[in-house]
This record gives C-alpha cells, sequence and structure tokens, in this order.
C-alpha cells in the first residue's frame, strides 16, 4: 500500500538553523535564546517575533512522535514576520521544540507508511513528557524541560498557548482550557477545503463538552475523568499554567494519515458490545507483546533505557483502560467515537511493540524477527480497516496554521 509523503518533517537541528536565520534576518523584530536545557543537555529555544506585552505562545514538539508541530511552528513564524497586521499589538513566541530528548529518539522523518513511522517510533513515559509530568509528579520532580516550558509561560503570560500536537491516523480536533467562540466553524471550514476529516469523537476528550465538531473544551475540575485508570489528568498539566495569568491553552491535533470512519456523528447501535469487542482486543494484543517481553527479559540486562522503559508503560496502562471502555462510557456514544476508541486500542499495543521491536534489534535479540511479523501485521491491519490515506503535509501544515490564527483572534477578543 503506498502512502508516499510529499514531504519530510524538519529534524530539531533544522528548526534551530531557521529560527537563527529569521533572527538574523530581522534582528530588530526577532530575537532567538535559549530558555533551558533538558536531562540530556539539549538547549531549548524561544524565538521571540515582535515586543508587544499580549502575546502568544506555541510550543512544538512536546510529544517525540508528533512531528508536525515543527513544520508548523516555522510556517507561523515566517508568515508573523512577514504579515505586520498579525504582530499589531501582539507579539509571538515559539518554543522550537519542548522535548529534544525525545525528538532525538523518534526517527521517521519522512514515513512512507504506518509500518515505516513505527519502524522509527518513540513517545516517552507520562513522567517524562513535559506537558503532561505534572499530572504524574511532584512540584520538586518535575523535569528540567516542564521547568523550561511553565518558566516561559510565567515571564510571557500569554493570553493565549496554542500546542502543536499530531495523531497517526484519524483526524483533526482541537482541545481548549476555557471556550474561543467563533473558533468552531473556521476550523471545520479548513479541516473541508483540505480534505482532513473531524475527529467528533476524540477518545482524547471522551465526555468533554463541544462548541462545535471537533472542538472540544475541558471540563471543570468538579467533573470526573473519562477514563479513571489512567493516571494523567489533562487539568494538571501545563496546559493549564496560562490560566494563572487569565490566559488558555488551544491544542491543536492534526493526522497524518486521515481516515474518514472517526468523523460519523450517527449515535452507535450497539456501543456497549462494540466496546467490550475492543476491549477484549486490546488485552488481547497487549499479551502478544507482554509473551515476547517476557521471554526476552532475561536477556536484556542493562538495555532498560528510554525505549524500554516506554513499552513497558504503554503496556501497563492496557489493562486498566481496557477495564474504563467496558464499565465507563459516554452518553450518546457515536460512530465516531467507537471510531476513535478502535484507532486507539491498536495505536496503545502496536507502540509498545514498535519501541520493544527497537531494544531487540539494538541487541540484536532472536526474538526480534517474531516481533517484526507482529508489528508488519497490526500496521497493516490498521491502515486496511480505517481506509488510511496519506494527508500530504502542506495540507497539515495549512490547517495547523490557519487554526492558530483563528485562535489567536478569537481568544484576543475574547481577553478584551
Amino acid at each position: 500500500m503506498s502512502l508516499l509523503p510529499e514531504l519530510r518533517y524538519p529534524s530539531v537541528p533544522e528548526l534551530i538553523a531557521s529560527a537563527r536565520a529569521l533572527a538574523a534576518q530581522q534582528p530588530g523584530l526577532c530575537a532567538l535564546r535559549q530558555v533551558g536545557v533538558s536531562r540530556a543537555g539539549r538547549p531549548l529555544h524561544l524565538l521571540s517575533v515582535g515586543h508587544a506585552r499580549r502575546a502568544v505562545l506555541v510550543v512544538a514538539g512536546a510529544h517525540a512522535n508528533e512531528p508536525t508541530g515543527g513544520s508548523t511552528l516555522r510556517v507561523l513564524a515566517e508568515r508573523v514576520l512577514a504579515e505586520r497586521e498579525l504582530r499589531s499589538g501582539t507579539s509571538w513566541h515559539f518554543l522550537l521544540c519542548a522535548d529534544p530528548d525525545g525528538a532525538s529518539l523518534h526517527v521517521t522523518p519522512a514515513p512512507r507508511s504506518l509500518l515505516d513511522y513505527h519502524r522509527g517510533f518513540y513517545r516517552p513515559t507520562g513522567a517524562e513528557q513535559p506537558e503532561w509530568s505534572p499530572a504524574v509528579l511532584p512540584p520538586d520532580r518535575l523535569p528540567p524541560e516542564t521547568r523550561a516550558l511553565t518558566g516561559v509561560i510565567d515571564e510571557l503570560r500569554p493570553y493565549l498557548q496554542v500546542t502543536l500536537h499530531g495523531t497517526d491516523l484519524g483526524g483533526s480536533w482541537v482541545q481548549l482550557t476555557k471556550d474561543v467562540p467563533g473558533l468552531a466553524e473556521p476550523f471545520a471550514k479548513s479541516a473541508a477545503q483540505l480534505h482532513i476529516p473531524v475527529e467528533t469523537g476524540a477518545s482524547d476528550a471522551a465526555g468533554w463538552p463541544a462548541s462545535g465538531p471537533g472542538v472540544h473544551v475541558m471540563p471543570g475540575p468538579e467533573t470526573g475523568v473519562a477514563y479513571p485508570s489512567l493516571p494523567d489528568d489533562a487539568r494538571h498539566s501545563t496546559w493549564y499554567h496560562a490560566h494563572r495569568y487569565g490566559g488558555l491553552t488551544a491544542v491543536v491535533e492534526v493526522p497524518m494519515w486521515a481516515s474518514d470512519l472517526v468523523d460519523d456523528p450517527a449515535p452507535h447501535p450497539a456501543p456497549a458490545a462494540a466496546m467490550r469487542r475492543l476491549a477484549q482486543r486490546l488485552l488481547r494484543d497487549s499479551l502478544e507483546v507482554e509473551g515476547v517481553l517476557a521471554e526476552a527479559l532475561p536477556r536484556l540486562q542493562g538495555a532498560d533505557g528510554p525505549l524500554l522503559r516506554a513499552a513497558r508503560w504503554a503496556l501497563e496502562l492496557i489493562p486498566g483502560l481496557a477495564q474504563d471502555w467496558i464499565h465507563t462510557q459516554p452518553a450518546g456514544t457515536t460512530m465516531a467515537y467507537v471510531g476513535s476508541v478502535d484507532a486507539f486500542g491498536r495505536r496503545l499495543p502496536l507502540r509498545a511493540a514498535a519501541m520493544l521491536l527497537r531494544v531487540l534489534r539494538e541487541t540484536d535479540d532472536r526474538a526480534a524477527p517474531r516481533l517484526e511479523r507482529l508489528v508488519a501485521s497490526w500496521c497493516e491491519a490498521f491502515e486496511e480497516r480505517f481506509r488510511a490515506r496519506w494527508v500530504p503535509l502542506e495540507h497539515q501544515v495549512e490547517h495547523q496554521s490557519r487554526t492558530v490564527l483563528v485562535a489567536a483572534q478569537q481568544a484576543r477578543e475574547r481577553a478584551a
């Protein structure tokens, strides 16, 4: 199945080089500076355009496996620099990559298929993710990337923080920590123009109110979480740090491969039975990966690096999540929601298997061929089930950029 992308995603060094060139081009208007270092000592850079006190902060690279944000950030910075009206009364600040260590481990700059994408896959544990670590760690144990990000928010006090996310396969959606009236219509129009489905029932936003199709507003602290077993809660993430200064956060998700199975708002005819089937498959798939891990683990002494940690962490989430799916379902379960859960249920054990496979290859372990076959067959089934089609990179970037600019405009009017 050919899913050849036209372009490739930029690396962190390439993003830094682009930002440095912009700053040199307009030194009176642009500034590039280091705002922290990663756990491994890699610098975290912030590019600022304009000097107005009212600020927008754009964050890329919070999740290592979601590369579109770097491309979008670069395009946005160039556009803000070129279009004076975007800087009128507003300064723009771009955190080039929130997790450069993670970005160095996710090595698929030009994935030709889901299998190609997963061959270089990496996504760290929740405690090692800059935005999510406050939800799972005490304040005195937060990683330096998180402290750098919150420090930038404390300094800038942005009226809007936008964090650029993405999904491997599915649709586009937005998560807001406060509603932004007027965002839903242009968001949907942009997605339609670029042939990107709107993920109307995103499992990431299960049970959240929606201000329009695919635009979800995070519930307040009085509302329980949709999946009680998961250790993280968005309301304790860095997304809420901007609230200290009257701001809000918009999380803009775009897919690398699109599927029209995630935008059907029709009620599902038998949601309970469907969710049971998906939970059972999730458990079955995870047991296959755990079997390979248990067999290979005695031979992996000393190999407890970030890939293996992340694989084990993903597997540990699965039993509780399967129970959540069986026992907690949002009211009015739609076809889109079940489709989104179906994708999530395929994604989690596949990611664990892909990261474990990288470990086994590095150690030339004899279990690697077995896991290679498993990853390949799951990727093929994922593509076929969801009729995956590649979203041209320029469309991913254009849709994400448009959504950021509309959110900045509408949120500014809201804050005025």
